[in-house]
């Protein structure tokens, strides 16, 4: 394998398929925990709706933490780096007009994990939205704002 940086080894041999679960992951550039401002974290939160309501995805469990996060999908009618591109752009902007920051805001790429309809989906939702928890963010689930699933 060529030495390319971690960004781009994330793509090699990516492929996606529609219809198919994903597990998405991504960090924001240096960690920095910028959704720690909940207006800030609900601009997440609204272009996962977006992707929804657009048709891109089916939505099935998202957290998002101060400097990163999770989002569970069934692909609908678009491409993995489609879908991320867009999302990750669409939040940066509205990020940066609402902070008056200027810049990107995530790290370059993003970590996919595709899923079997046989494996246990709503387990994997609670280990989603149970992030905060296992951080030390929140002592109950309820108690923290940005996450949501269509099981819980």
């Amino acid at each position: 394998m060529p030495d390319l940086p971690s960004s781009h080894r994330l793509r090699l041999g990516r492929y996606a398929e529609p219809n198919r679960i994903y597990l998405l992951t991504t960090n924001t550039l240096n960690r920095d925990p910028v959704f720690r401002d909940f207006a800030l974290g609900r601009l997440v939160v609204h272009q996962f709706r977006e992707a929804q309501n657009l048709g891109l995805v089916n939505s099935l469990a998202w957290v998002v933490m101060p400097d990163h996060f999770h989002w569970l999908v069934e692909l609908e009618r678009c491409s993995l780096s489609h879908l991320m591109r867009r999302t990750k752009s669409l939040i940066t902007r509205e990020v940066n007009l609402s902070s008056h920051r200027r810049g990107p805001l995530w790290q370059q790429g993003y970590y996919d994990r595709a899923l079997r309809r046989e494996e246990d989906l709503v387990k994997m939702a609670r280990y989603v939205v149970a992030n905060p928890l296992r951080a030390g963010l929140v002592e109950r689930l309820g108690d923290y704002p940005l996450w949501d699933a269509i099981w819980l």
